[in-house]
């Protein structure tokens, strides 16, 4: 017996549905958003209003009544002939993404986490394709969009349509207005109490943040270039003093409150513990994402002023550091450098290389020691800072991130759908990956320590943002900053001086003990730091944002003082 292939007619019977009109079609992509792809914001809801007191019925049974008028008049504004059906589509494969991602990892789409889409490298996008991630696109997304495209649709004339479009969209507006004059005071102060209820709304959320990102990327003004800090100067420029070198090691995804150096009661810094290291106990990000987190700690601005695109229009820490004649090479293995190192020589890891620290995805860090002695080789004794930017603790695949031999606690979680792993098994990996990041700090030291007769030296470590592990739901990072919890904002920060380091610059250890366990510091320190660290002096120098500053008791040329004014 032959078998007829589904035409369009037939496949519309087995459907069970006649030509839709624009307007239905509209009212069940709503439908779709509010109970399928805002499952998200239903649950967080369904929480929120449980702990309560003193709700309406009323109230509660108007919220899906409330969002789904909002949601008519947004569609409202596409459904129309030619448009709606590839908008429709569009908007359903994103928003099944949006929602995998809030579901599953607690997640929220802001402008800050579209830069960082957009500037993930393939083998940060490829770690969170996995089973799960697919049969969820593939349920919410592939599927609903096919049949989107199939669905045969009833145009009217022109007129008619948009009389029809107005009178329903003028319906939608008289539910969202009656309900406001009656629950007013209840939706206030949901909204007041959970200000970040906002941003789970899919689509309006992500829509406004990438037409936030697409204005502020490419369609603000061009700025002109700002240079910075070209007076700057070696403070010391003595050539009988040994040369300065500052190894800055930027790790990825590490949280302060897994660190052993900073209570912890776990061996996580088994290697560095007996290395004389110092940790500052209290020091928070930028951001919480790398593209966010790692321009800004070397930008001159601040948290509070920074922005991404006056960031890429102005000099940087490393350009100060080239100004002051002081080398300064930047190593990457964390998939870029996000602008910084745009200027300074870099040297990239290809994770298709040949080496057997790299997977074709990404090369473990042992990758930066392997060609550390050879940078360091090619300094000639030169005043230097190096930049060393780390995989470290990169998720969902915390497991590639470390070889079996630092497998130190088990089990672990062998799998980037980490959601279906327990908490016990992601906290195993998260910490085996803070443990084998330990082991490359302290081999960076061991190697400083056998080039003391070439440098007085100094490591520094800090970490570009936190991780969430499962604590209220939520996993990985990249929350907006205003809702993000401390696991995503308290990073580790830690330092190791040579002795002649110490001694040439006048450190006092009990100064600098003090103020790693009481002081409170961020990464807006850390240019002004560095350039303490390494003795530049220059207008642009901040002495009380310098964490170390305080603690010199030598007669070292007061840096901001001796400098002659910016001239940029």
């Amino acid at each position: 017996m032959r078998i007829k292939p589904l035409s369009l007619n037939s496949f519309t019977l087995l459907m069970c549905i006649k030509p839709m009109s624009l307007n239905g079609f509209t009212l069940l992509l709503v439908l779709y958003f509010v109970l399928a792809l805002n499952l998200p914001l239903v649950g967080r809801l369904v929480t929120i209003l449980e702990q309560t007191e003193n709700l309406t019925l009323g109230m509660v049974l108007s919220l899906p009544f409330f969002f789904g008028a909002l949601f008519y008049l947004l569609f409202s504004l596409f459904t129309v002939r030619y448009l709606v059906k590839p908008v429709a589509v569009t908007l359903v494969l994103l928003s099944s993404l949006v929602s995998y991602a809030m579901f599953q990892f607690g997640i929220l789409v802001d402008s800050d986490m579209i830069r960082n889409i957009v500037e993930t490298n393939s083998g940060e996008a490829l770690a969170y394709l996995n089973r799960s991630s697919l049969l969820w696109w593939l349920g919410t997304g592939l599927l609903p969009a096919f049949l989107i495209i199939r669905m045969p649709l009833r145009y009217n004339g022109f007129l008619k349509e948009m009389l029809l479009k107005g009178g329903s969209m003028l319906v939608a507006v008289l539910v969202v207005v009656l309900i406001a004059s009656l629950y007013y005071k209840d939706y206030a102060a949901l909204g007041r109490n959970n200000s970040y209820l906002k941003s789970m709304i899919i689509p309006s959320q992500f829509l406004w943040s990438v037409g936030k990102y697409v204005n502020n990327t490419y369609l603000s003004p061009e700025r002109p270039y700002q240079s910075l800090g070209l007076d700057a100067t070696v403070a010391d420029g003595s050539t009988t003093r040994s040369p300065r070198l500052t190894v800055l090691v930027v790790g990825e995804t590490a949280r302060a409150m897994n660190f052993e150096l900073n209570g912890y009661p776990r061996p996580t810094n088994a290697f560095t513990r007996d290395l004389d290291m110092l940790s500052f106990q209290t020091v928070s990000s930028c951001g919480t994402a790398t593209a966010i987190s790692v321009p800004c700690m070397f930008s001159r601005l601040d948290k509070s002023d920074y922005d991404p695109t006056i960031s890429k229009t102005q000099d940087n820490l490393l350009d100060v550091l080239s100004h002051a004649n002081v080398l300064v090479r930047w190593m990457e293995n964390d998939g870029g450098c996000k602008g910084v190192c745009a200027r300074v020589p870099t040297i990239e890891f290809s994770p298709d290389s040949a080496s057997e620290r790299c997977d074709g995805e990404y090369c473990r860090d042992e990758v930066l020691l392997d060609n550390l002695q050879a940078e360091l080789d090619a300094l000639k004794g030169r005043d230097a800072v190096l930049v060393l930017h780390l995989v470290g603790s990169h998720g969902p695949t915390y497991y590639q991130r470390y070889p079996a031999a630092f497998q130190r606690f088990m089990p672990d979680c062998p799998r980037s759908d980490i959601q279906n792993c327990s908490d016990a098994e992601i906290v195993n990996s998260y910490d085996n990956t803070l443990y084998h990041d330990d082991y490359i700090l302290s081999q960076i030291i061991a190697l400083l320590k056998q080039r003391e007769a070439d440098w007085q030296s100094n490591m520094l470590y800090i970490s570009d943002h936190g991780e969430s592990l499962g604590e209220n739901g939520m996993y990985l990072h990249g929350m907006p900053y205003a809702f993000a919890p401390k696991e995503q904002t308290h990073v580790p920060l830690l330092t190791w001086m040579s002795p002649e380091f110490s001694l040439e610059g006048g450190y006092d250890r009990a100064c600098l003990e003090q103020s790693a366990k009481n002081g409170s510091f961020s990464h807006d320190n850390l240019f002004d730091s560095v350039l303490g660290l390494m003795q530049v002096s220059t207008g642009i120098y901040r002495p009380k944002q310098d964490i170390f500053g305080s603690c010199r008791q030598s007669s070292m040329i007061a840096l901001s003082a001796s400098a002659t004014p910016d001239p940029s």
